[in-house]
């Protein structure tokens, strides 16, 4: 390159969902979230609960704080940590790599005493047993020993992709232990306006498969118009 760029770039987030906004993705299961757009809005699943959740609680819900990181490299998280809002998930793009971990228990430990409510990234995690002892839900590729970079260049709270989505500081994070689902922040009052919506019609749906209701279809209805048939 004819000129070196900075090797930390730094961009104080400039929106962010109220107190209300964020408080009303608590506790909703991301298959709602999913269905309040339309079916999508998931990470890949291949970024899942470290440990499969088995060892430790895999729920947040927060506003994004990116962290756009060079393959193998992590000092774009590691200045992530300066600027941490309580309640904050840390999206970590690392490029895709798996040759190494894109954080451990020391970088998690950080990120919980600075008031991070999670993290993810598209890259996989180390010292396992010492990110369950720090407690701060995580979500990632996997697990490898290999150690990571810290030189940069990285920019935090720029946009980032990761696992198929786009994702912008600001924008709503939902996660557990189907996945990760981002909601962008100009969705965010839509989606939660559809949420009471999406939940009545599960419960209402439950109740009938719990008293054994099995048509998933009309089947019949189909039949009668077309658009299914019976071959022999």
């Amino acid at each position: 390159m004819i000129e070196e760029p900075p090797v930390l770039t730094l961009c104080r987030p400039k929106r962010r969902p109220t107190e209300a906004q964020i408080a009303a993705f608590r506790g909703v299961p991301t298959g709602f979230v999913c269905d309040a757009m339309e079916g999508r809005g998931a990470l890949s699943a291949s970024i899942a609960p470290i440990g499969d959740g088995r060892d430790m609680s895999c729920v947040a819900a927060g506003p994004a704080l990116t962290a756009l990181n060079r393959p193998s490299d992590i000092l774009a998280t590691l200045g992530a940590l300066h600027l941490v809002q309580p309640g904050d998930v840390v999206v970590a793009a690392f490029g895709g790599h798996q040759g190494c971990a894109a954080a451990g228990d020391l970088v998690m430990g950080m990120m919980k005493n600075a008031g991070a409510a999670g993290f993810v990234t598209d890259g996989p995690m180390r010292d396992y047993l010492g990110i369950v002892r720090v407690g701060l839900p995580a979500w990632c590729t996997g697990l490898t020993p290999n150690s990571p970079y810290a030189k940069g260049p990285g920019s935090v709270g720029a946009q980032v992709d990761l696992g198929g989505q786009r994702v912008e500081s600001g924008d709503m994070i939902v996660a557990d232990r189907d996945g990760v689902v981002v909601v962008p922040f100009v969705r965010i009052d839509e989606v939660i306006g559809r949420i009471a919506h999406v939940r009545a019609l599960e419960d209402e749906l439950e109740a009938k498969v719990a008293d054994g209701f099995c048509e998933a279809v009309d089947l019949d209805g189909m039949i009668a118009d077309g658009r299914a048939v019976f071959v022999d």
